[in-house]
């Protein structure tokens, strides 16, 4: 059985595309309709601060948030007018153009109110903007085209030579126009030359079209839009290993179509439509597939689990091999184990969309071959991943580290929120160690003369566990210092809420600073 892909839009609120290979999840996409997507726009924006310390403008772009554009990210042409530029300096004309220290400082390249035509090529996460490059590339089906480049070249992930070689002996037969750029897919490396021909007049009717707008339009506009996810996924996928394609909404499935047959129609009998009345997902148990990449813990076939955390800085995933053995080896057992865990790993961070710097704490192995062979399984099962990864050997801690590209925030961070309770940490302080606070916050207050009396507010096992085992020195307090002390339990309330409230022999309500910060706020 070969690859299946299931796009869920019943829903207005959010589209899900699943692509499952012998009945397992392999790729999974989520967007929500009311988060706004900017990864692949263009527009046309204006520089409205210069941050010299980090090398760094920030630009308005239209959207109400600035984006983020680094020195790096900023094409050579943009670099005639910094008075110090020595152009000479500069062997390439690609992305990675200027990259060292030939690059000027971005006080000189740019100044406040200057227009400059970016592309989103990250969202936004937390607090921070989107990050924003002035390297502009547009997909097509086959093709990229990117204006910067001005020469023809062929992606990385096409590994053999002479395959190489023709692409780029065809792309420069179609003699692309001076001044543009184009980039062979990965979906490309089988077409005809008229299928890259029709591929290559597409987007250069495209890129006049925005240079157009360009022009025309003043900033901050946006410029291109790119396509929604249901095309965009169908566009960059390799639809040659799609069995079929089915959709559950009629007007996905009209618009999808329309689609295949104006660019691929050699897949339109792909695809298919499902009226049923069981969900889709349901049906072809992707559902509890999904739940199952939010847990925590991954089980493996024959045992042993994968566990991973993700923090702000980095994502931390660990092997455990719980009842797994093969023989008596502990070596073999270990090795066996890591190239199951390295092939669910690929599998879950895809999955999961995890980003930035991620860490494998494989089981130690001694035979260096064996190590080898690990790093080799992941590297493998990464290659169908189409955010860019790289992955280092294993560290004398048996740790394989690696990065992975981080477009938008993953999954995780998209559908869950941090808990209230807890406030993403993932526990709450126990009823002793929130009796014992309470304990400490009256010995603190027992000091201010003003206060008569104090009402603490606190969850009922709380109250309980201080009635039952502090009567004793609340009492004693009491009598000590001649504060009365409420205490009262909250049915409704988190197990590290607290409030605590003062008032003096009027009545009115006492401010007392040395306390520590308190939960106040309820479910």
């Amino acid at each position: 059985m070969g690859q299946q892909m299931l796009m869920n839009v019943r829903q207005s609120e959010e589209s899900r595309i699943a692509v499952v290979e012998d009945n397992v999840l392999e790729e999974l996409y989520i967007e929500r309709s009311a988060n706004d997507n900017y990864v692949g726009n263009i527009y046309k924006g204006v520089i409205v601060n210069i941050e010299p310390s980090i090398q760094a403008a920030f630009v308005d772009f239209g959207i109400g948030r600035n984006g983020f554009l680094h020195i790096s990210d900023v094409e050579p042409h943009y670099f005639k007018q910094a008075a110090h530029y020595d152009p000479s300096a500069e062997e390439n004309t690609g992305r990675n153009a200027g990259r060292q220290h030939t690059k000027p400082l971005i006080q000189d390249v740019f100044h406040r109110g200057d227009e400059v035509i970016v592309m989103v090529i990250k969202e936004g996460i937390g607090t921070k903007g989107p990050t924003l490059s002035t390297y502009i590339s547009i997909p097509g089906r086959y093709l990229v085209l990117m204006p910067s480049l001005d020469h023809v070249g062929v992606s990385r992930k096409i590994e053999d030579d002479s395959l190489r070689l023709k692409l780029r002996r065809i792309m420069n037969e179609l003699n692309p126009p001076k001044g543009l750029g184009f980039i062979v897919r990965t979906a490309g490396a089988d077409r005809s030359r008229k299928e890259l021909a029709q591929d290559m007049a597409y987007l250069m009717r495209l890129w006049k079209v925005i240079v157009k707008r360009i022009k025309t339009l003043p900033a901050p506009i946006d410029i291109y839009q790119d396509s929604d996810m249901i095309i965009r996924t169908i566009r960059d996928m390799s639809t040659d290993k799609i069995d079929k394609i089915v959709i559950d909404e009629q007007k996905a499935y009209d618009r999808v179509r329309d689609f295949l047959e104006s660019v691929m129609p050699r897949t339109v009998d792909s695809l298919e439509y499902y009226d049923g009345k069981e969900p889709l997902f349901l049906k072809y148990n992707i559902e509890n597939a999904i739940a199952q990449i939010h847990q925590r813990r991954v089980p493996l076939n024959d045992g042993g689990s994968i566990v991973i955390d993700q923090t702000e800085a980095l994502v931390a995933i660990d092997v455990n091999s719980g009842s797994f053995r093969t023989n008596d080896s502990a070596e073999e057992t270990a090795f066996q184990m890591n190239l199951r865990a390295a092939k669910e790993i690929a599998r879950q961070i895809r999955l999961r969309d995890l980003g930035g710097v991620i860490v494998n704490d494989f089981i130690d192995m001694d035979l260096e071959q064996h190590q080898r062979a690990v790093e080799r399984t992941l590297r493998d099962a990464l290659k169908r991943d189409r955010a860019k990864t790289k992955i280092l050997r294993t560290s004398p801690f048996g740790l394989i580290e690696m990065t992975r590209q981080r477009v938008r925030p993953g999954v995780k961070r998209s559908i869950y929120r941090d808990c209230p309770c807890c406030h993403g940490g993932g526990v709450v302080k126990s009823i002793e160690s929130m009796a014992i606070d309470v304990m400490r916050d009256l010995a603190i207050l027992s000091q201010n003369n003003d206060i008569v009396q104090v009402r603490i507010n606190v969850a009922d096992e709380v109250s309980e566990y201080l009635n039952n085992k502090k009567r004793l020195a609340l009492a004693q307090i009491e009598e000590e210092t001649g504060i009365e002390i409420v205490l009262k339990g909250n049915p409704d309330a988190w197990p590290e809420f607290l409030r605590i409230e003062c008032f003096n022999k009027m009545g009115n309500p006492v401010s007392v600073k040395s306390l520590p910060e308190q939960s106040s706020a309820t479910p």
